[in-house]
């Protein structure tokens, strides 16, 4: 369980500005990943060498480095872990990668995200405000990127 605090305490320091102290807690979560065999979660909190990457993304972003974010990301969702993630941590977590895609202006890869969320966990994207926000935001692109003109609808943001 000790991973898991990590990732948050690294989390909340990067939402504090202090980005050196959270690389240095997500070092340390990694450290505990890597001593876990295979995938042993045996506390149900879904930590391991992926959960870890997942931060690493986040904390990119956190620095506005959108780049390395988006490099981290399309890495991390092609790993074996990835698919072994509840639905709703990688629903939230798409969101959150979307969230980058629109950072960067990049409309077309927020839309994939959003998608890509909505079909894992549909209740996180059609339930946040967060996700609200998102589609809006590519709905806004003319042409609409694939699938936003149905999530909007499906979210009343259109009739």
């Amino acid at each position: 369980m000790g991973g898991t605090l990590l990732l948050q305490a690294a989390l909340a320091a990067a939402g504090c500005g202090e980005h050196r102290h959270a690389a240095a807690l997500t070092d340390r979560a990694a450290g505990v990943a890597a001593n876990l065999r295979g995938y042993d979660d045996q506390h149900r909190t879904s930590f391991g060498p992926v959960a870890v990457e997942l931060v690493r993304v986040l904390l990119a972003a956190a620095r506005d480095n959108s780049v390395e974010a988006l490099r981290r990301h399309s890495i991390v969702v092609r790993r074996e872990g990835w698919r072994w993630l509840p639905a709703e941590y990688r629903g939230a977590y798409l969101l959150d990668a979307a969230r980058v895609y629109v950072h960067a202006g990049d409309l077309r890869g927020a839309a994939r995200a959003l998608v890509d969320a909505d079909s894992v966990a549909p209740a996180e994207v059609r339930g946040r405000p967060l996700a609200r926000t998102l589609i809006a935001d590519c709905a806004r692109a003319r042409p609409a990127p694939a699938g936003v003109a149905r999530l909007a609808t499906l979210v009343g943001l259109t009739r």
